[in-house]
């Protein structure tokens, strides 16, 4: 019997792959992935362009809802950070702390839904000040992760000095690089993606 593995890809304009001329974005290929390494698996995108992780929250858990039947091995993906830490009228869309309320309460959720999650932290982009707000955030990101047990790859740093999606992302809008940027970035994911596929409850390397 083929174990029914589902998996939910929430978040924004990255998870959606914004930029990539093969439609594919960083969770497409970590799919791609699984099926290349034998891991049959349902993949269902449901990033959205400028969301913040406030909306986010009034919207997941209903979408996935439809996707992840009883009995299945549901698995939920979440990455949110970068519109909330976004300047807009003088001041961040979302305020760090609820950011960090809104993904708590996402990842309580799943967990009383008995979904497995991961989530990816928020990527660079061109603006430094932007940046400085992003890492503030991923900080607390990850001691949420820590505190609750939950696999956080930590993409800030290891994508700032990767040439090709700083290349990408400059060429491009700022902020989403094409095709092979989103090689880069699903190539920094993959390993890990591919170890909590296999067994959720393994203790999985923080990527820094």
């Amino acid at each position: 019997m083929v174990l029914d593995l589902r998996v939910c890809f929430i978040g924004e304009s990255f998870v959606a792959g914004v930029g990539d001329q093969k439609c594919l974005g960083w969770a497409g290929r970590l799919a791609a992935r699984a099926i290349a390494a034998g891991q049959p698996l349902t993949y269902y995108n449901l990033g959205i362009r400028r969301e913040n992780s406030t909306e986010l929250s009034l919207r997941w858990e209903a979408e996935c809802a439809l996707r992840l039947p009883a009995g299945s091995d549901a698995r939920v993906v979440i990455s949110t950070g970068v519109n909330d830490t976004q300047f807009e009228d003088g001041r961040p869309r979302v305020d760090l702390e609820d950011s960090v309320r809104n993904l708590a309460a996402i990842l309580r959720t799943a967990r009383e839904r008995g979904w497995q999650t991961m989530v990816v932290a928020p990527p660079p982009n061109v603006d430094d000040a932007h940046n400085a707000r992003i890492l503030a955030l991923d900080t607390r990101y990850a001691d949420l992760c820590e505190e609750v047990k939950v696999p956080y790859l930590r993409t800030h740093h290891p994508l700032r000095e990767n040439t090709v999606w700083m290349r990408e992302v400059t060429a491009g809008d700022g902020y989403h690089p094409g095709a092979p940027g989103y090689d880069e970035f699903a190539a920094l994911l993959a390993p890990h993606w591919l170890l909590w596929l296999a067994d959720p409850g393994s203790e999985l390397p923080v990527v820094r």
